[in-house]
């Protein structure tokens, strides 16, 4: 199926008799059974105010497109959506309601926010066919249920979007990266910590291989002046990478490209950044083979590793935070359990929106 229209998206779903599999371009989240449902013909930039920092778009517009707009007018998606085709091993395009209905937010996330946080509104259908609409072109307090950030994330089980409305931001005039080498798991994770807890307005902060990797942006003066300071607040060998060379650096960190093409298992861990070394600790102690790749100062976790250690990660992560397999090992569940209060909640929105269970069965968990 491919609705061209949300009237006709909510036309199949009401008359679907069987699970159905929300998809965009197919680039992220988990594959799920059930008769496939396009949402790339719902396609198109339907409104853009640069001036206002608005963009609405229709959910299978190709992201690609969306940032090609956006260019044009100096303009961005604050939360840096990632790539992850090549980690993956995935053809396709990427889609603006792919990247909200999982919530895909990379590097940035640590001064801009989630996909979420940038969501003004949205129009779904839901698992009766039902269209909904909340939220709109402005951010402003109202009152009744957020479906905007509770669609957010929610991987097409709670309502399949037909259009989106994001606040955009203008592309700093420089940005400068941190790059610093020889540091230890510890001291670069504390060097992170560091960096976020200043007042210089970091806005990316990652390490792997002993590589420290702290980014500020902005007007050039102040991009220069912080940069200086955060150099100056923590002990290290550091070096500056300045312009189209931190941006590469942040778009390989981005779309994890040190792990694209290798064998075994990959994880994302989503942590808190003081346990960060918990998984990688636990196996280095089981002698199992591993690298890891922080984000988010320590709060994201990529993990690659041989298959069959699912349960230790999952053992040594415990209360900490939660793991998902996203490559190899089919015997481990995708998504961590939850807890029966959570699961009750979960049940509660699904018999809410979805009371068939039709939409994206067993994607929540």
């Amino acid at each position: 199926m491919r609705p061209c229209t949300e009237a006709e998206l909510a036309e199949a779903i009401r008359a679907a008799t069987a699970p159905v599999a929300v998809r965009g371009g197919g680039t992220r989240g988990q594959a799920v059974a059930g008769a496939v449902l396009e949402t790339g013909g719902l396609s198109g930039v339907r409104l853009y105010e640069p001036g206002a920092l608005t963009l609405v778009a229709g959910a299978g517009t190709p992201l690609a497109e969306v940032q090609a707009v956006l260019a044009a007018e100096r303009q961005r998606l604050a939360f840096e959506p990632p790539d992850l085709r090549a980690l993956l091993g995935r053809t396709g395009v990427s889609t603006l309601g792919g990247v909200a209905a999982e919530n895909a937010s990379g590097p940035r996330r640590v001064q801009a926010g989630a996909a979420r946080d940038a969501m003004l509104g949205l129009r779904c259908v839901d698992g009766t066919g039902a269209v909904i609409a909340n939220g709109g072109r402005v951010m402003k307090n109202v009152t009744g249920y957020d479906l905007v950030k509770l669609l957010a994330g929610s991987r097409g089980s709670l309502g399949v979007l037909t259009e989106v409305a994001f606040k955009v931001q203008a592309v700093p005039e420089a940005e400068t990266t941190l790059v610093g080498e020889g540091f230890s798991p510890e001291a670069g994770l504390a060097a992170l910590r560091s960096a976020l807890g200043s007042p210089f307005d970091v806005s990316g902060a990652a390490y792997a291989g002993g590589q420290v990797l702290i980014r500020v942006e902005g007007m050039a003066g102040s991009v220069a002046y912080r940069a200086g300071q955060v150099r100056a607040r923590i002990a290290g060998d550091w070096r500056l990478a300045e312009a189209a060379e931190s941006a590469a650096i942040w778009q390989g960190v981005r779309d994890v490209a040190a792990f694209a093409g290798k064998p075994g298992a990959l994880w994302r861990i989503s942590c808190v950044p003081g346990e960060a070394l918990a998984v990688p600790q636990a196996l280095a102690a089981a002698r199992v083979p591993h690298e890891a790749l922080w984000d988010w100062g320590g709060g994201l976790l990529w993990l690659a590793c041989p298959e069959g250690q699912g349960a230790l990660i999952r053992s040594a992560l415990g209360a900490r935070g939660h793991a998902t397999r996203l490559r190899g090992e089919e015997s481990s569940p995708v998504l961590p359990p939850v807890s029966p209060e959570v699961a009750a909640l979960q049940a509660g929105l699904k018999a809410q929106f979805d009371p068939r269970g039709i939409l994206n069965p067993g994607s929540l968990g």
